[in-house]
């Protein structure tokens, strides 16, 4: 089994040998242009970004800078929107639904190290799935950790560290990161009460 079948499967992987290298490379290529890009080459960045991600719906906007290791296990649905330095470590499968907003400085990661220096310091490490529904608001600087879940229609709060599933229909915030409340039927004209029902 290769590195990086071992990767995907999350099973424990050397991330430097030469395959994983390599694509990584790759994906600093593309995100290097991409980021680099006069701001009004959006079709171009477009390009580039739906060359580098796994699977990419209608409506994708991501503001540069952006980061990944992959890009391959990246899948974002209709209507994405990430803003200025999302970061998303793909070292494992991270699908994201439709609708999702991205706020500044959000982070994903999938990878994860030893906690015991001795495996850490030879290389090992683990990478764990992340899956954001559909229509879900992640707001600035919140971390999602490796093989956490967020339900549909949930709001994460601005600097939340996100460590175990966030169910639908919620807005969670903190440190680590809890549900505060559900998301009511009433909310929907609270801050636009000229908009229909």
């Amino acid at each position: 089994m290769t590195e990086k079948e071992k990767m995907i499967q999350g099973k424990p992987y050397q991330a430097f040998g030469d395959e994983l290298f390599q694509e990584r490379q790759y994906a600093k290529e593309l995100l290097y242009q991409c980021n680099t890009l006069p701001p009004t080459e959006v079709t171009q960045r477009h390009d580039l970004l739906k060359k580098l991600l796994g699977k990419v719906g209608e409506n994708l906007y991501v503001e540069p800078p952006f980061r990944c290791d992959y890009g391959y296990n990246i899948a974002v649905g209709n209507n994405f929107y990430a803003n200025y330095n999302c970061t998303i470590l793909d070292c494992a499968p991270v699908t994201i639904g439709n609708n999702v907003m991205l706020a500044p400085n959000v982070s994903v990661f999938t990878a994860g190290h030893p906690v015991h220096y001795k495996p850490r310091n030879a290389g090992w490490e683990h990478a764990l799935p992340i899956t954001i529904g559909n229509n879900v608001w992640i707001g600035g600087g919140a971390i999602i950790n490796p093989g956490v879940s967020i339900g549909d229609n949930t709001v994460i709060g601005s600097g939340s560290v996100v460590t175990k599933d966030i169910p639908a229909n919620v807005v969670a915030v903190g440190n680590p990161c809890r549900v505060i409340r559900k998301i009511t039927d009433e909310e929907r004209t609270a801050y636009f009460h000229d908009l229909e029902r």
